[in-house]
């Protein structure tokens, strides 16, 4: 099943263009799941949510809808590779998302690592802390360094049960590749946007301002073939969310995935609601 959304549900991206005018901040989420079957939640990168929070992100999101949080920066980034432990905080988030696994919409938890963390016998030691601290969570790692692209990293992170995030970026000589590569039995996929001007000297906002084109998008829909053959779930997130380009684009790519899947579309590609305001994000 390939599960389309987007990195984040932000209300000043979304109020007017997306999101009815008369919504609440606290509503957000509710009407968000009514469009997307599944969200990548950035606010955890930045702090540990607290347990209360994440059961109420239950309780207003039906069933099949799923979450996927990115794990705290404090874990991910700058860590120390000469300590055997790992930053307090694994632990912490480890029981904030307790409540989304127990009620089966866990979909994944994304250590996100920086462009300067780069392959070595520290960061590899790094990495398996990391896996056995958070083993209780289905996990997969995004590095921005492509010397981590290689068939080591792919043995590294099969042994430790830990899925590879694909990812679409500006192509920079450091930067990833475009890949379809899977580790574990899940399937993921980060589409930054292509806004090489913006990427080293931007900001979280300017950085990801880019809105991709169909053209641009349809290769992906061949390579979330290749990783759908080979795992139980695939989650496809954009995280280009400057002036809502993120939903545009996870509207487009996931209606490039049904006219690639043809008949067999609504068995595979988790479907977008639809709302009664919205006649397309297109028009």
């Amino acid at each position: 099943m390939i599960f389309v959304g987007t990195c984040g549900y932000s209300y000043n991206d979304w109020v007017g263009p997306f999101y009815p005018a008369t919504i609440r901040k606290d509503e957000m989420l509710g009407f968000y799941a009514s469009v997307f079957p599944a969200v990548e939640i950035d606010a955890s990168f930045y702090g540990v949510l607290a347990p209360q929070t994440t059961r109420r992100m239950v309780s207003v999101t039906p069933d099949r809808f799923r979450f996927c949080f990115k794990a705290p920066k404090t874990v991910t980034h700058s860590p120390d590779l000469t300590t055997p432990h790992v930053h307090p905080d694994a632990k912490l988030f480890a029981q904030s998302v307790r409540p989304v696994a127990e009620a089966g919409k866990l979909g994944a938890v994304l250590l996100q690592f920086p462009n300067g963390f780069k392959p070595s016998e520290g960061a590899v030691g790094y990495l398996r802390r990391i896996a056995s601290t958070l083993r209780d969570v289905p996990l997969v790692a995004e590095f921005r360094n492509r010397e981590w692209q290689n068939a080591r990293t792919f043995e590294l992170l099969s042994e430790l049960d830990v899925g590879w995030c694909n990812v679409d970026m500006p192509r920079y000589e450091t930067l990833m590749l475009p890949s379809s590569d899977v580790t574990s039995d899940l399937g993921y996929l980060r589409f930054h946007g292509r806004n090489a001007a913006q990427w080293w000297t931007g900001d979280n906002t300017t950085r990801y301002d880019y809105l991709y084109s169909p053209e641009e998008l349809v290769p992906w829909t061949d390579r979330v073939a290749e990783i759908e053959e080979r795992v139980e779930q695939t989650y496809a997130f954009f995280n280009n969310h400057a002036r809502g380009n993120a939903v545009r684009n996870g509207e487009m790519f996931a209606d490039l995935l049904r006219e690639r899947y043809g008949q067999v579309a609504d068995a595979v590609v988790e479907r977008l609601g639809r709302v009664p305001f919205q006649r397309s994000l297109f028009e």
